[in-house]
């Protein structure tokens, strides 16, 4: 059977390594894949599938077959288009496979196409606090940061904020507080211009506190689980799975850390005792886990930042740390996170919603 390039493109094999799926996946700019061997329907792994097996501590080098789902939802080729329909809105299915007796892949139908929408709606909605940090003078992207404070730089039709908002707002959230510092008069006209339909808060750092001081002027406002994110990244990620995880895992707080790959541009050597050369590798890949600027915090934190001074988030973590209380990290892949804080990233992010 021949399939079309946008089925093409999607499939891999059951011996493709987890990483290989990833990087795929941010290739595509997509978060579900066929896994077909010998144009035989295997199964199909998501997002989601290797980031819970990254939460289990599985090697990103482990096949993909190793941690597929027993049970897959898919079509056969006796499902009318509406039981189709109802099977992919039910279940929120980027695509739906239609399977014959012998498990030949016979078709496969996309959400955009049937729903007209670009992607499927979140798990779930939830309405609790964003706190978005914007209070930073975004020396990486002078000069424009001497004129437009880094919140405001253009991103598709509006603003780096007014992006961040949407995405929080398609999953049912509605107040936002904002940290700010730098032009702060500038980004409140700015916002209160445009009458958006949130509920949005401002609170006012006199001096430079960090990347966490200031969260000690929230003391009072919120009591609930929030979300705290820079105003310079953007996860693309259902937010109410980083929700869930979260509150499954009873966290106080939870770090989103995105996968980064990074070429070495010189052989790496390995030595033994006395120098004696182990292995040699030339211009080797490397992976690591990096903190994006997203997490999710419970209430209580808030009494446990100082009220003056500089302090830094990574310092609430070590506190933490220091107290064996419950930190947990949610991984996402690397084309989940766009980092709009230096020119080449942002240039890439830019053009990356354009195209959308």
């Amino acid at each position: 059977m021949i399939y079309s390039k946008r089925i093409q493109e999607r499939i891999i094999s059951p011996n493709a390594t987890m990483l290989e799926a990833l990087k795929l996946m941010d290739d595509l700019d997509k978060k579900l894949l066929l896994i077909v061997n010998d144009k035989k329907f295997v199964s199909i792994i998501s997002a989601g599938d290797i980031q819970r097996a990254i939460i289990k501590k599985i090697d990103l080098n482990t096949q993909i077959s190793n941690v597929l789902r027993e049970h897959v939802r898919v079509a056969t080729s006796n499902d009318s288009m509406e039981d189709i329909e109802k099977l992919m809105l039910s279940y929120r299915m980027e695509f739906c496979p239609v399977i014959s007796n012998e498990q030949d892949l016979l078709d496969v139908h996309f959400w955009e196409d049937i729903f007209k929408d670009s992607k499927p709606k979140p798990t779930f909605q939830f309405d609790l606090p964003v706190v978005i940090m914007a209070g930073g003078f975004g020396t990486r992207l002078k000069p424009l940061t001497n004129v437009v404070p880094k919140p405001l730089i253009p991103m598709g039709n509006g603003t780096m904020l007014e992006e961040i908002f949407s995405r929080f707002s398609s999953h049912g959230v509605n107040d936002f507080f904002l940290s700010v510092n730098y032009k702060a008069s500038l980004i409140k006209f700015y916002l209160e211009e445009l009458k958006l339909p949130y509920n949005i808060n401002f609170i006012k750092e006199d001096e430079p506190r960090g990347t966490a001081g200031s969260l000690s002027l929230l003391k009072g406002k919120i009591e609930r689980t929030f979300f705290v994110t820079n105003c310079d990244i953007i996860i693309d990620q259902d937010y109410s799975d980083i929700l869930k995880y979260h509150q499954d895992s009873r966290n106080e707080l939870t770090i989103v850390a995105a996968l980064k790959h990074y070429q070495i541009p010189y052989g790496t050597v390995e030595t033994g005792d006395n120098g004696e050369l182990i292995d040699i590798q030339e211009k080797p890949n490397q992976s690591v886990w990096v903190n994006t600027g997203m997490y999710i915090l419970e209430p209580q934190l808030l009494s446990e930042i100082p009220e003056f001074g500089f302090f830094h988030i990574t310092e609430l973590i070590d506190n933490l740390k220091k107290e064996s209380r419950k930190i947990g990290v949610y991984p996402v892949s690397e084309g989940s996170w766009m980092d709009t804080g230096e020119w080449q990233e942002y240039d890439k992010t830019v053009k990356r919603l354009d195209g959308k």
